[in-house]
């Protein structure tokens, strides 16, 4: 098929991006967002995320002409949903006693009703966003054929899941493997057709309830290996043992690789994804339901570890370097070190946090302070709980001169602890006993 328009619905961290993509490979895109602020920032041609390389492609796109912005949908040849699939605030299901997260798919749902009016024969929709299995089949499908065409035959329906890594969005879109997934193999066609405009990785066809699974399968195995890493953790405090030196030589063996603890696991996608599986399967997800339930569990650990280093919180004053969920990204969803912080806070911390990606950020329940010096100034203890390069380069001797605080709680392994204890700082690392 020849794609000379295509409507990205949802503007944020994989909409903006393939939007922006799709426009610089000559291809008329119109953006679309229910977010007023967004477009406004849009229109002014900035860019409402960070992403490396987005303010240069965003800017490309804008002044070819072939992106646009709008506030609805308007016809096209296709149509990409990139809308949020978070949880439901205060709905959960149970299982034998178990609670498990559900998700909410308002916003799939608003996208393809908006959808329904312009949707023409021989168009193609595609689902990015990461949804339980048979969404495509049992949810997106009826909707869009309520404008009286039938997928399948009159259009074209396909899931395909965003697999690209924060910090690394434009190049992994392109480089990456493509999963198309259709309701019959003419739909997959017309997907691959589509992503070739720009993917130089692998496109593979398959159904879109395989290619729903693939999404949440390659998450879902990070979220177990991250929540054995964990537990390790917990182990090696418990038995005197120091995790970090006993992850690097396990890893030695050709045959294992751990991944590092943390104060838990956060973003959009492999601490929600699992639950996806849980919800539409609870019966026989147990593995995947105790993996998130041991990593939606670790900052308790954290606030712990910060008791025995402070005894008791209250009144203490604790700076928190980090909000986001990752190092050196500004993406703050589901982030454990908000959680950590909470807690903090729960038992009596005067907490101030720092996130350098974001140093304007505006979290309910959270003191953000816009630089490093001032979170640091009136510390008792310092907690790190994102592994940024700028903490990470931190000295014992900037330290001392930014800091009357000698406690650090290093949940990361950022610092060494040698080198901090040499200067006069004494620190507490998460899974460390000795």
């Amino acid at each position: 098929m020849n794609f000379k328009s295509i409507c990205v619905l949802g503007l944020g961290y994989i909409g903006l991006p393939t939007a922006s993509t799709f426009a610089t490979h000559g291809i008329k895109v119109t953006g679309v967002d229910v977010n007023p602020l967004v477009l406004a920032s849009l229109r002014k041609g900035e860019a409402h995320i960070q992403e490396p390389g987005l303010g240069e492609a965003l800017e490309s796109a804008l002044k070819t002409g072939n992106l646009t912005v709008n506030e609805t949908p308007v016809e096209a040849d296709a149509f990409i949903i990139a809308v949020p699939t978070p949880f439901c605030e205060d709905e959960y299901g149970e299982h034998e006693g178990q609670k498990y997260r559900l998700a909410d798919m308002g916003a799939v749902r608003s996208a393809a009703e908006s959808i329904v009016p312009v949707l023409r024969r021989g168009n193609l929709v595609v689902l990015e966003s990461t949804s339980p299995p048979r969404t495509t089949i049992d949810l997106l499908r009826p909707i869009l054929e309520k404008s009286g065409l039938k997928a399948g035959v009159d259009f074209h329906l396909v899931y395909s899941p965003e697999r690209v890594l924060p910090g690394q969005i434009l190049r992994e879109l392109v480089e990456n493997p493509r999963v198309i997934g259709g309701i019959t193999p003419e739909c997959a066609a017309a997907g691959c057709d589509l992503y070739a405009t720009f993917v130089k990785g692998q496109i593979i066809p398959t159904d879109a309830t395989t290619a729903e699974m693939i999404k949440l399968m390659e998450n879902t195995y990070r979220d177990i290996n991250i929540a054995i890493a964990n537990e390790f953790s917990r182990l090696a405090e418990r038995f005197g043992v120091d995790i970090w030196e006993a992850i690097k030589i396990a890893s030695l063996h050709p045959r294992v690789k751990i991944l590092n603890p943390g104060p838990g696991v956060g973003g959009h996608c492999i601490s929600v994804d699992p639950w996806f599986f849980v919800e539409s399967a609870p019966d026989i997800s147990t593995l995947i339901h105790a993996a998130r339930r041991v990593n939606d569990s670790q900052p308790h650990f954290v606030l712990a570890l910060a008791k025995k280093a402070l005894g008791d919180l209250r009144g203490r004053k604790i700076a928190a370097l980090g909000l986001a969920f990752k190092p050196d990204v500004d993406d703050l969803r589901e982030s454990p070190a908000v959680e950590v912080i909470h807690l903090l806070q729960g038992e009596g911390g005067i907490v101030q946090a720092f996130e350098p990606f974001k140093p304007e950020a505006d979290l309910p329940g959270v003191t953000s302070v816009p630089s490093l010096a001032t979170a640091l100034k009136e510390a008792d203890a310092v907690v790190l709980l994102v592994n940024h390069s700028q903490f990470r380069a931190l000295t014992p001797e900037k330290m001392a001169e930014l800091t009357p605080a000698r406690i650090l709680v290093d949940t990361v392994n950022g610092w060494d602890g040698k080198d901090w204890q040499a200067a006069g700082f004494k620190i507490h690392r998460l899974g460390v006993g000795k």
